[in-house]
Formats: structure tokens, C-alpha cells, sequence
């Protein structure tokens, strides 16, 4: 349960911020987050601004506390680490979410200064990059919004591609049922993703494909097939009826009428493939997982 609510008893006429670094002990930057946030509240459940000085009572504080559940890094340096993350496992908990994260292993195996450098959606299995200080996650995630990494994905889609394709198409927030959906339009962002095929199953009308993204939109891989006329296989969102869609994400689908309806029980969508250079020196990594068998 990464965020644990925890109570204090409060020393009458103290500022809370300085209460929070004197007497609960967190670091000056920390608790002046917690207060915007508004994860600190009084005996009332009040939220509590920078400043107020304490009468009597208690607080409460929200605090993320990470948990581990053995995910380890297949690489790591002095300054940054690759996960493989699994699919299912979200990257990074929603406010006061007490669901496991791939945070959870971050934070715990290599403590607070270490953060993610990109994210993929939790459904996507694959390559995660984590830098483990403050200079790395500059120039890492610097390097990430200049695009200087090669990422690679594998989907298995519907139908048949038989040859290369470049989808030019820019991208948008959908305006229908389902707020987290994307949708190409002339009124959006410019997007850019190249499908190569690598294998076709004809009995199941399905194509294993390399998706590489030279822009960084969310769903981008999975709005640009469904643009074109090739769903990813197991696709919760897109392609789908939207009230069904909405059903699913609320979980009020069994886990067998969506398959039938989506034909796996996941997203099909891996990132395999990682290419960098830092510090003069270029790295590749390569998933182990063996997402073409699933």
C-alpha cells in the first residue's frame, strides 16, 4: 500500500511546515509538496496551507511508502537502470492510489532520487529506463524530449501488412465517452510512427509488427494502427464499441468476455528494443520477455 496515512499529535503554536520537518521528519521540499498537494489535513480533514500555525490536535499525512515485490532491473549503472516491466503493472500510482507500481520497486531498491525517465501505459510490457540521481535524470529525460533514443515496439495486429508503412498522422484528445482515449485529426499534434511487418498468420489474420515512434503522444502506437484499419489484438480502447469500452474500465467485464471481444487478454504492444547514448558511450538493450510466444 504505497500511500500509508499517518497521524501525529501536534505541538500547539508551530507552524505546520516546520512541524513537518522538525517533528515527522521529512525534507523541506518534501513537506512543502505534500501541503500543495493537499495530502497534509487536521483533526477536521482540512487541508492545510503553508504557514498555519498548529492549535491543538492532530494532522494526517499522506505519505508514499514503497513496497517491493521482487522486480528487479535486468541492467544498471551508477546512474541509471532498465526495467522489464511485465504487462498490467502500472509505472507510477494515481494520487493517494494504494495499488503496487513499478515506482514501488524504484523507490525501494534505489530511494527517492531515483525516477523515471519515460513511462509506457500499464498494459505495455517492456523496456523501462530509471535514472538513479538528479545529474542523470537531466540529461536522460533531457535526451528523451530531443528525441535522441531509439525505441522499438512489437505489436501483433489484426489483418494482413505486407509492406512497410510511415503513419504521418497528428494527434489529439478524443471528444467521446472515454476520457483517456487519443484520436488522430488535422487539429493536433504532430505524430509519426514507422510499421515494419515481420511474420503474418494467416489462419488468425494476424501480422507481428515492429513499431518504431519518432514522436512521444500517448497511445500514439495503438491510435496510429487503429487509424489505419489494424487494431492491436486485446486492445481495451480502440476499435471497440465505447460503452463496452467504458465497461471494461471499470472492470465490470469478465476477464473471458474480453478476450472473446478483444481476442487476448492483453494489449499486444512490447517495448523490446532500447537504444542510447550516455557519457560516450552508446548501450542497446534487448527484452527477454518472450512476448511473440504469449
Amino acid at each position: 500500500m504505497p500511500y500509508v496515512l499517518k497521524r501525529f499529535d501536534v505541538n500547539p503554536g508551530i507552524k505546520v511546515d516546520d512541524f513537518l520537518v522538525q517533528t515527522v521528519k521529512l525534507e523541506s521540499s518534501l513537506a512543502m509538496k505534500l501541503l500543495q498537494k493537499g495530502r497534509i489535513v487536521d483533526d477536521k480533514k482540512r487541508r492545510l496551507q503553508k504557514g498555519f500555525v498548529l492549535k491543538s490536535g492532530f494532522i494526517e499525512v499522506s505519505i508514499y511508502e514503497p513496497i517491493t515485490k521482487g522486480l528487479k532491473p535486468i541492467f544498471q549503472t551508477e546512474h541509471f537502470v532498465i526495467f522489464d516491466k511485465p504487462s498490467g503493472l502500472i509505472v507510477h500510482p494515481n494520487a493517494r492510489s494504494n495499488k503496487y507500481t513499478l515506482l514501488d520497486e524504484i523507490r525501494y531498491q534505489f530511494g527517492n532520487d531515483a525516477k523515471l525517465v519515460h513511462r509506457i501505459d500499464a498494459e505495455t510490457s517492456g523496456l523501462v529506463l530509471v535514472s538513479k540521481n538528479q545529474y542523470s535524470h537531466f540529461v536522460l529525460s533531457s535526451m528523451f524530449e530531443e528525441k535522441e533514443f531509439v525505441k522499438k515496439y512489437q505489436a501483433l495486429i489484426e489483418g494482413e501488412i505486407k509492406e512497410e508503412i510511415l503513419i504521418n498522422k497528428k494527434i489529439t484528445n478524443s471528444s467521446g465517452l472515454i476520457n483517456i482515449k487519443m484520436k488522430t485529426s488535422n487539429e493536433g499534434k504532430e505524430s509519426s510512427t514507422l510499421i515494419k511487418p515481420i511474420l503474418y498468420d494467416k489462419r488468425k489474420n494476424q501480422t507481428l509488427v515492429e513499431a518504431t515512434p519518432f514522436t512521444g503522444r500517448q497511445h500514439q502506437i495503438r491510435v496510429h494502427l487503429d487509424s489505419i484499419g489494424h487494431r492491436i489484438v486485446g486492445d481495451p480502447i480502440y476499435g471497440l464499441d465505447e460503452v463496452f469500452v467504458d465497461k471494461i474500465l471499470k472492470k465490470e467485464v469478465s476477464l473471458e468476455e474480453r478476450i472473446k471481444i478483444t481476442g487476448e487478454k492483453r494489449l499486444m504492444l512490447h517495448a523490446y528494443y532500447l537504444e542510447f547514448e550516455f557519457l560516450n558511450r552508446t548501450y542497446k538493450f534487448c527484452s527477454k520477455q518472450k512476448f511473440a510466444e504469449e
